[in-house]
């Protein structure tokens, strides 16, 4: 007998279907004439199989953002993209070297790509180029709809792969207080929003790796919902972050499965495996926050593929003592299951742990130092009317899988006390240092 909760969820997921189809005929029998555009987003695949995900929906015409643009230019903008009026069943032709696939939309405009390369992929470069072209529906007087979309394929020389989390990892959103986040989301832009003190130049870092190279994948899974895919990619661009496939975990609607997108965990760890079933020769490196699930996501996924995660990296955004705890936990089994967890309070101390552990170049420090310091400076006005972020406790960092002779080596050059600022370093004293359990004050 079927669960009364399902029934509930499939009954008003088909009440949403039907509406939002009525809706997009109504347009289309008042005259709808609005451009359609298609948004591919950027895609991964192998040697075998390219993936691309993207949504035909009508242009609204968004403008990039620009450093003039006010509080209310980009209230408006965020307002057009939620306000998105998808295609329905729209047929999407894709080419790929002569290979061509058909595919048509779902009733919220998404359409999936899977499409085998004919002939061998070239090895020196990481990006390729799908092109696509809507059949249907076709609007009198409007040029043909084309859209070139790009799939990020590793080549052989790749040292391994990067997954980091978005939110309150790359740049700041402030999950954890959904007023804060909403401010922060819908009032600023891509060039208002910094990312935590030395994130571009670390993640540069690793894409480069060891030798220096453009060849080492990342990839970004947010829980944000799709609409602000553009935003995130004029946030990469103007930042300098590097390019990846941005993996969003829901899409915030009603579906057949659940009324709100609340089973985060759950969809992020099958988004995680799939990227790492791709690619069963290549390990990877874990980024993620502390203020929601990544620890304990990570440490099921270093369970999984014990043999493959270089380290789990978390970003210490919640200082609260009992979150401390439970990582501390965390990472002790983490070890346990063959792999490393680092809590820092930015991206300097990783670094440097990474530099250690032969990951990125020595040379890529002093750069990643010096935008930390950057990223450190005064806060610009938008920035001040969104708020300053606050520091709840000092933090905890959190060292292990090494032995303590290199925990006291990293004290004694610094690497612990750089991590912190002033405030922290007369909030609550010395930090923690946890090696394999131990505490050492």
């Amino acid at each position: 007998m079927a669960n009364w909760k399902d029934v509930l969820i499939n009954l008003v997921s088909d009440v949403e279907d039907h509406y939002d189809l009525l809706k997009y005929r109504l347009r289309e029998r008042l005259g709808g004439r609005d451009p359609i555009q298609i948004l591919p987003y950027r895609g991964y695949g192998s040697q075998e199989t390219l993936y691309l995900k993207g949504r035909v929906l009508e242009d609204k015409d968004i403008q990039s953002a620009t450093e003039s643009h006010t509080v209310w230019d980009n209230l408006v903008n965020m307002y057009k993209r939620f306000n998105s009026k998808e295609i329905p069943y729209a047929r999407v032709l894709a080419t790929f070297d002569g290979a061509r696939q058909q595919v048509v939309s779902d009733i919220e405009g998404f359409f999936e790509v899977y499409i085998e390369p004919p002939e061998p992929l070239p090895t020196d470069r990481l990006w390729h180029t799908i092109n696509l072209e809507l059949l249907q529906p076709v609007r009198d007087g409007r040029p043909p709809v084309t859209a070139e979309g790009h799939v990020l394929v590793p080549p052989p020389d790749a040292e391994f792969g990067v997954i980091s989390d978005i939110d309150d990892t790359v740049l700041p959103t402030d999950a954890t207080h959904l007023l804060n986040m909403a401010r922060t989301v819908f009032l600023g832009n891509a060039r208002t929003r910094l990312p935590f003190k030395g994130a571009a130049a670390f993640y540069r870092a690793l894409m480069r790796g060891r030798q220096g190279r453009v060849t080492n994948p990342l990839f970004y899974v947010s829980s944000s919902p799709w609409n602000i895919y553009d935003l995130l990619a004029d946030f990469f661009n103007i930042q300098d972050i590097p390019l990846g496939p941005v993996l969003f975990l829901r899409d915030w609607g009603l579906t057949e499965e659940e009324l709100l997108p609340v089973k985060h965990k759950r969809y992020k760890m099958e988004t995680i495996q799939n990227i790492l079933d791709t690619y069963p020769d290549l390990p990877f490196i874990l980024i993620g926050d502390s203020g929601q699930e990544d620890p304990e996501i990570y440490y099921e996924v270093v369970r999984t593929y014990s043999d493959r995660i270089l380290a789990v990296y978390i970003r210490n955004v919640r200082r609260r003592l009992w979150r401390a705890d439970e990582i501390r936990a965390l990472a002790e089994e983490v070890i346990e299951a063959g792999s490393t967890l680092i809590l820092a309070d930015d991206t300097y101390t990783l670094a440097q742990h990474a530099v250690e552990k032969g990951w990125i170049s020595p040379e890529s420090l002093p750069e990643i130092k010096a935008e930390k310091e950057l990223d450190e400076g005064p806060p610009t006005p938008i920035e001040k009317l969104l708020g300053e972020e606050e520091k709840e406790e000092g933090p905890t960092i959190v060292i292990n899988g090494e032995s303590p002779q290199e925990t006291k080596q990293a004290v004694e050059r610094g690497a612990i006390e750089e991590s912190l600022d002033e405030g922290d370093k007369d909030s609550q004293g010395p930090p923690k240092v946890i090696v394999d359990g131990e505490e050492d004050n």
